[in-house]
Formats: C-alpha cells, structure tokens, sequence
C-alpha cells in the first residue's frame, strides 16, 4: 500500500476553501485540464465524471462527508490512472489567520512506488494551487 500526504497553507478562511472542495460536483471551479464534471446521485454514493481534454474519463465515489469538520473522502472507481483500491480524504483546518488542508491518500499501484506517489502528489499540489488562484491567496 502506498501512502500520500500533502499538507499546504492557505491564506483564506477555512469556510471559504471549504465552500469551493465541499461541493462535490464544482472541481472545475479551482481545478485546470478539466473539460467537464458531472455528478450522479447526492450525499455519500454520488458518483462525479471528471472529463479531461480528448475524452478521458475518472469516476470518484464519495465515501465520507463531514461538513462540520470540513472533512470528505473519495475513491476513484474507474478510469485511466493506475491506482486501486484508492481512497482519499481532504480536510480543511483553522491555522491562524488562514487555513491548512490536510489531503492524503492509500492506493495500490503497478507503478514503481515513488513515480506513483510523484503523481498523487502532483495532483495534490496542483489542486491547492488552483484552489489559491481561485480565491485570489497565497
């Protein structure tokens, strides 16, 4: 089992980073190379459809939603990136005047381990990115 944790400070409130990753189905709203996102079912179940440019598809599950503690957990349930039995979580902490988010993951992959976790974690650190562009922070 592989194991990818990405810690990263955020200079916005907890509750605005929080609005934009709670909604399960608006990814395209801080993350690039999305083309579309479609979510079917509500609460923990739903399935989303991330298409990115020339058709390729990955469909998450949520499996945990938390909104008090800002908290969710998703799994990839089918697409092209070489991970099983993936399961992540994404939780968004108070950290003095910002907020820190907290997002990890366990996986299997036929991937050596560190171009694996290089890629997880490139995903990780791009989303936050996105997230930061998007609310216009640090």
């Amino acid at each position: 089992m592989i194991s990818v944790k990405v810690n990263e400070r955020v200079a916005a409130s907890a509750a605005a980073v929080w609005e934009l990753l709670r909604d399960f189905g608006g990814i395209q709203r801080f993350s690039t190379g999305i083309e579309s996102c479609t979510v079917e079912g509500e609460g923990v179940g739903a399935v989303r459809t991330i298409t990115m440019p020339g058709g390729v598809a990955i469909q998450e599950r949520l499996e945990a939603f938390d909104d008090a503690a800002r908290s969710l957990s998703y799994a990839i349930v089918a697409g092209p990136i070489p991970v099983e039995n993936y399961l992540a979580t994404i939780h968004v902490s108070e950290d003095g005047d910002g907020c820190a988010i907290a997002w990890e993951s366990d996986f299997e992959s036929s991937l050596p381990e560190e171009q694996a976790r290089g890629m997880i974690e490139g995903i990780y650190t791009g989303s936050v990115a996105g997230i930061k562009k998007t609310l216009g922070v640090a």
